[in-house]
């Protein structure tokens, strides 16, 4: 019964995707109610890898995505996955923004996450969320499809399987990628 019941989610989630990107002018608010508590868990495990004490709060981070989800016109949303995967990708955008504001306003006052993983980077060690960004951006142009696991699989929380699902690969290259793309990072963060 509750695959039914995620299956018909994903379904009424796709047709409002659908007529979001027909350019249905209430779609988007009829998408809010259907994914804000997803939206919400998303921004909490973005939050939850911030720094202690962040400013931003995860309703404000929510609230952020909203507005520049609004100001998206005309894409074609695949399904339930791109549009999460999509929301991933501006709140990363939304939290570097955030960081770079501080960084200006107080200088070294950078964001800071915690490690990609304790096998890989100390958990002690913060990463400075800017670095991790700029970092991705290169790993982008090697590799675009390593850049975006570690976006789906660190960022957002979502599982192989979430990411395979997702990214239209499968769960044993999602696990090469991670592991191939954490040590590259590694070494990217270490040598800045």
């Amino acid at each position: 019964m509750a695959h039914d019941a995620d299956a018909a989610e994903r379904q009424r989630i796709a047709q409002v995707l659908a007529d979001w990107a027909n350019r249905d002018p209430v779609a988007r608010d009829r998408l809010v109610p259907i994914v804000y508590e997803e939206l919400r868990r998303l921004a909490h495990h973005y939050m939850r890898n911030e720094r202690e004490g962040h400013t931003l709060q995860t309703t404000a981070l929510v609230n952020e995505l909203y507005v520049r989800l609004a100001g998206i016109d005309g894409l074609e949303w695949r399904d339930r996955a791109h549009f999460f995967a999509m929301a991933a990708t501006l709140m990363r955008r939304v939290l570097v923004d955030y960081a770079r504001l501080r960084a200006r306003n107080k200088r070294g006052a950078g964001l800071s996450v915690t490690s990609l993983d304790e096998n890989v980077i100390a958990p002690q060690r913060a990463v400075d969320v800017v670095a991790l960004d700029e970092a991705l951006e290169r790993l982008a142009t090697v590799d675009p499809q390593q850049s975006r696991v570690v976006e789906l699989r660190f960022f957002v929380g979502l599982s192989v399987e979430e990411t395979a699902e997702a990214l239209g690969i499968s769960p044993a290259t999602v696990k090469r990628d991670w592991a191939t793309a954490k040590l590259w990072l590694y070494n990217e963060l270490s040598a800045g």
